[in-house]
């Protein structure tokens, strides 16, 4: 990047008289606040600072209302919200840590930097807990694959995403992918990390220790990323191109010898306190880090590596460059952590210390060019509880009969269409980019329901997942935010694994307008609702607003990241039908539910009405019962139901297998609804056939509804409904539609 050249900074006087402040995204009334708390006028410097701190990227001022609601304990639960990623005991003192969040604004105007940077972040915040990152996984939404500038979005986002996680050695071995034209010009690039731990070993990012040394480790700090965290906290707009300089710029390598030299840092048992610095930067983790222990910190910036000349305390203490990260240790323990980094050739400097005044105090240059109560800039902020109002189309959608569409006849047609979906077909022009074998501890490869990678040592495995409809979360938020979680637990079960906690990234609209507001107050209770019942807290996770576009706002999606424990190797389950002759069994009742339906989308070219309804009582009973069946061995492979229903789920349990299979249904529904509808709480599963009796019997005792509804076997997918062929396919032509809808190249 070119060097810039500094400017004269405004004066305390002239950021009042020209409101310089409104351009950092702070208002009038929070300003004054500011300046209340200070007791004078901010100078730049310091107004940059509060600015970034009290934006709604770093503060959630917006949204911590909702959050609130959310449960966050849990018997297993060792870490809650509030540091780095959240923690959950696995058993034989050893813990899984992981998190999620976004890089939706930067992958707007920089899709390759942005994507790659928002994995490298969320890799620190694994590492920063003293955890071993183990997989990644992503969630991604962008508008309609047709047009040539969301293919170049599609592209470079993919390629940015695996040329980080490729270089620096960590599996990428999951994600979801939605395209629809609410996200033109705003997609959304959540990254989610896992990572292991000994209980022992968990760090938290605090300055403790009045006069403790702090240390910055990395690669040298430069003007990339200079307010960053505001820029993800307003609209996207005609000048956003402008704002590139806002965009970071990754290096894999390096982060990788950071992440190691960090773990070994931890390991020796010297560190006080660890924290990456993502959003903020520099002023983002000195004044976490002191707020967190209840005291100061005093930064020397003259002692801060930079990589470009005549850099501004100003650039520093907002410049949001890749890589870096701020310890502390105690005084004796210097040259042990200096010998550590110096081992992977990394040079880590001394920049400040720890003080007891409860003071963020900055020098440069020799003088004090920044002193603020950190208190202020960490807790102090203002929260809004915003205006909420139910918006028109939610009304409007309560008086729509979505099964009165002209009844869809030709089903071979209508399923190799679904099939043909970009949102529902084969991601492997995607997956095959990730190297989702390093390590080869991957057990469960991109493809099936869940991910499944192995805890070395042990039996033991972890299944993890993203998932979000967001068509049906606008459709109704509240059970929207429901089926997200429940979703999310199904996949997990049907990999054999027991659900334990999530992570959320909430991607939605601009607060300020009640409608939108409304959406996500509805989401969160739906989402709090279903976690509560299903027994998954949430453990942390990222709010991401303001993401509209020339169209209005996305469709709100509340992300979900749900990671589970398989107790043995033995269970693992995939979705693909196994052998000839083996019995197929659908549990859960099919109801005609087309509203946010893939069929309704693609078929009809709507989406309207209200989504599938969820019982989470019913769900939770379901999920209870499939994972004792595949404990205890009486099932060969299982598939939620999702978009498409039940013809996909067949569909893709046949291509995965690489076999067919004969189906006869017997329904009083229309056979398009019975084929496509997307009711929840069901789960195909294929079982031996000395064993289906065993399983009809004891699902039936759990209150489960199960019916045998044919046989694996054969070259094609045959269903018949009350007599009459619905469907006959062979499964290479299945494949084939599935396979085309995302090409190998976006030729653009």
């Amino acid at each position: 990047m070119p060097q810039q050249l500094t400017v004269k900074e405004p004066t305390a006087e002239q950021i009042i008289e020209q409101k310089i402040y409104r351009q950092f995204g702070l208002s009038d009334e929070e300003f004054s606040l500011i300046c209340t708390f200070m007791g004078r006028t901010p100078n730049y410097v310091e107004t940059g600072v509060f600015s970034v701190m009290w934006s709604e990227h770093c503060a959630y001022k917006n949204s911590k209302p909702l959050l609130r609601r959310f449960p966050t304990t849990g018997d297993k639960v060792l870490m809650g919200p509030g540091e780095g990623a959240g923690i959950v005991d696995i058993g034989d003192n050893q813990a899984v840590v992981f998190k999620i969040e976004s890089h939706n604004h930067p992958s707007a105007v920089e899709p390759f930097q942005g994507a790659a940077t928002g994995v490298g972040g969320i890799i620190r915040d694994i590492f920063s807990m003293g955890a071993r990152p183990v997989a990644l996984l992503n969630s991604l939404r962008f508008g309609k694959l047709e047009s040539p500038r969301v293919k170049y979005l599609f592209e470079h986002v993919v390629s940015g995403i695996a040329g980080y996680g490729n270089c620096i050695g960590i599996p990428t071995v999951g994600g979801e992918i939605m395209f629809d034209e609410s996200y033109e010009g705003n997609p959304l690039v959540n990254a989610m990390c896992v990572g292991l731990i000994d209980h022992d070993k968990i760090q938290r990012g605090v300055a403790s220790g009045i006069g403790n040394p702090v240390f910055y480790v990395g690669p040298a700090t430069g003007r990339d990323g200079i307010h960053g965290a505001t820029f993800a906290s307003v609209e996207i707009t005609a000048e956003t191109e402008a704002k590139r300089s806002a965009v970071q710029v990754g290096d894999p390598f390096m982060e990788k010898l950071v992440m190691e030299a960090c773990l070994e840092l931890i390991n020796s048992g010297i560190v006080v306190g660890i924290q990456d610095m993502g959003a903020a930067g520099l002023t983002c983790s000195s004044s976490e880090m002191a707020s967190k222990a209840g005291n100061g910190m005093e930064l020397n910036l003259d002692l801060v590596p930079q990589r470009e000349d005549d850099m501004s305390a100003y650039e520093m203490m907002l410049s949001e460059s890749q890589e870096r990260m701020l310890f502390v240790v105690l005084p004796e323990h210097e040259d042990q952590a200096r010998a550590i980094f110096a081992r992977w050739d990394l040079h880590c400097a001394k920049v400040g210390k720890v003080t007891d005044d409860g003071r963020l105090r900055i020098i440069h240059r020799g003088e004090v060019v920044g002193d603020m109560p950190v208190r202020a800039l960490v807790d102090e902020c203002p929260i809004y509880d915003k205006p909420s109002e139910e918006p028109a189309y939610y009304q409007t959608g309560a008086s729509l009969d979505t099964n009165a569409y002209p009844e869809v006849t030709d089903l071979n047609t209508a399923l190799e269409k679904v099939l043909g979906s970009p949102n529902v077909a084969s991601k492997e022009w995607v997956y095959s980019q990730y190297d989702y074998m390093v390590r080869t501890s991957t057990f469960i490869q991109p493809g099936s329901d869940a991910a499944v990678v192995g805890i070395p040592g042990t039996r033991k495995a972890l299944a993890m997942t993203t998932d979000c409809n967001s068509r049906y979360v606008y459709l109704d938020p509240e059970v929207g935010g429901r089926i997200a979680v429940g979703e999310a637990a199904r996949n997990i079960v049907c990999s054999g694994a027991e659900p334990l906690a999530i992570t959320d990234n909430l991607n939605f609209g601009n607060p300020e307008k009640p409608e939108i507001f409304w959406q996500m107050e509805k989401s969160v209770d739906g989402m709090a609702e279903a976690c509560r019942v299903l027994n998954t807290p949430v453990i942390g996770g990222n709010v991401s607003l303001y993401n509209e576009n020339a169209l209005g706002a996305i469709y709100p999606t509340p992300v979900v990241g749900m990671v589970g424990l398989v107790a043995d190797v033995d269970h693992l389950t995939t979705q693909g039908f196994k052998a000839e002759g083996d019995r197929i069994v659908l549990l859960g009742e099919t109801r005609a539910e087309m509203g946010g339906s893939e069929l309704q989308y693609i078929v009809h070219e709507a989406t309207e009405g209200r989504p599938p309804q969820l019982d989470l009582a019913v769900e939770k009973r379901l999920l209870d019962t499939v994972l004792a069946a595949i404990r205890a061995g009486l099932v060969r492979s299982a598939h939620d139901l999702s978009e498409g229903g039940l013809a996909v789920a067949l569909a893709e349990s046949c291509i995965s297998g690489r076999i067919g299979a004969k189906v006869e249904l017997a329904t009083d529904l229309r056979p398009d609804h019975l084929m496509f509808s997307e009711s929840q709480s069901r789960i195909l599963l294929s079982v031996a056939p000395d064993k289906v009796d065993e399983l009809l019997r004891f699902v039936t005792v759990q209150d489960v509804p199960a019916t045998d509804i044919g046989a694996v076997g054969g070259a094609d997918l045959c269903v018949r409904i009350n007599g009459q062929v619905a469907i006959t396919s062979s499964i290479e032509l299945l494949e084939q539609r599935w396979k085309e809808a995302i090409p190998c190249r976006m030729n653009v």
